[in-house]
């Protein structure tokens, strides 16, 4: 969870996926049966990790919709609200191997920062050629109150975050 969260690992993803559903496959469909309970009905996954393929789409308002969901969740977000992360194993030959990363958010990594009164709960980052850079997080204001924005298809990721930024500053 930790290689799929905070550094948006594609095989962590596998990973995960395959652990849980047995196949990348029979996961993507339970991602797609649940996006369907939620009202996600303008998506279809194919995968976990997000690349690209003709048949794998969302809309801005479907990943609303999932994220409230992934909101419920704390442990996501104990995970997400990470700047880095160390994951240690044993090798093929028995010795212990450590792997560092760090968060992909770079709110979270402190490359760009927060408006005034805003407050990171947590998010996630997803970026390929077609999709361009995309964010999606969950914020609360000065009064507590939480906000899901969602930004997609940034140019770059400066674009992308200084979009964002100017959306999380309508909060106050």
């Amino acid at each position: 969870l930790y290689g799929a969260i905070v550094n948006s690992g594609n095989d962590a993803a596998i990973i995960v996926a395959t652990t849980v559903a047995g196949s990348v496959s029979a996961f993507s469909d339970l991602m797609n049966k649940r996006a369907l309970e939620i009202g996600a009905t303008n998506s279809h996954f194919v995968n976990p990790h997000g690349l690209t393929n003709e048949q794998h789409y969302t809309t801005a308002y479907d990943l609303y919709l999932i994220f409230k969901e992934v909101a419920k969740h704390n442990e996501f977000f104990n995970i997400a609200g990470r700047s880095s992360s160390r994951i240690e194993y044993t090798g093929s030959k028995g010795q212990l191997k450590v792997y560092d990363m760090a968060s992909t958010n770079q709110y979270i990594a402190g490359t760009y920062t927060l408006p005034s009164n805003v407050y990171m709960i947590g998010g996630k980052t997803g970026t390929t050629t077609q999709a361009g850079s995309c964010l999606i997080l969950l914020t609360k204001n000065k009064d507590g109150e939480e906000f899901i924005s969602v930004v997609l298809k940034g140019v770059t990721k400066s674009a992308l975050y200084h979009t964002m930024t100017d959306i999380l500053s309508k909060e106050n």
